[in-house]
């Protein structure tokens, strides 16, 4: 298998999750913070690795199966993260929202694919969208510290609450879209 630039930042972004875990739990006032930068740059990588394999030439299967398996760990693990360190009971919800719809997504999706009708359920403007407000509300959130008198830990909590609605509302969409087909009669393998 030959690595590709786009391939190669899909890799930063599952590196970076233990330094993300460990910045969080480290024992120093700029600790949060270098996890939220950190955890920042790796969600960028996310636009550049699509961008740069449909703009090069770089796609390849790996690649479309490491891409969203990056996006999901990432996603998820800091999600605990914020649970343990804010266990106010509406981060709880949040996060179990989005993690939630994340494996229905992805069941959905696997389960599409057996029965050859995976182009139902592609990915939405609406999942972009809902992905974007995510990765900026959990970087806010992880940085914690005010900025420039900004309190940027509340305004991550905004966006990521806006986040889990366009979490449910994508879900919505996929599931009304793969619906005719899930009650098709048809089985994979039919």
């Amino acid at each position: 298998m030959k690595f590709n630039l786009a391939t190669i930042l899909t890799l930063v972004r599952i590196a970076a999750i233990p330094v993300i875990v460990i910045c969080f739990y480290w024992h120093s006032p700029q600790a949060r913070p270098i996890a939220g930068i950190v955890f920042g740059v790796a969600a960028i990588t996310d636009l550049l690795d699509g961008y740069i394999a449909r703009k090069y030439g770089q796609t390849s299967r790996f690649g479309a199966f490491l891409d969203p398996v990056a996006d999901k760990l990432m996603v998820s693990i800091v999600l605990v993260l914020l649970v343990q360190g804010d266990p106010d009971w509406y981060v709880d919800i949040i996060a179990m929202l989005i993690i939630g719809r994340e494996i229905t997504v992805s069941a959905l999706r696997e389960w599409m694919a057996t029965v050859g009708a995976q182009g139902v359920v592609a990915v939405s403007w609406g999942g972009k969208l809902k992905t974007t407000l995510q990765m900026f509300g959990i970087a806010f959130m992880v940085y914690r510290e005010p900025l420039f008198g900004v309190d940027l830990y509340h305004i991550g909590f905004v966006l990521l609450v806006a986040a889990a609605g366009m979490t449910l509302w994508s879900m919505f969409i996929y599931l009304r879209a793969a619906w005719p087909t899930m009650h098709s009669g048809a089985q994979p393998g039919d």
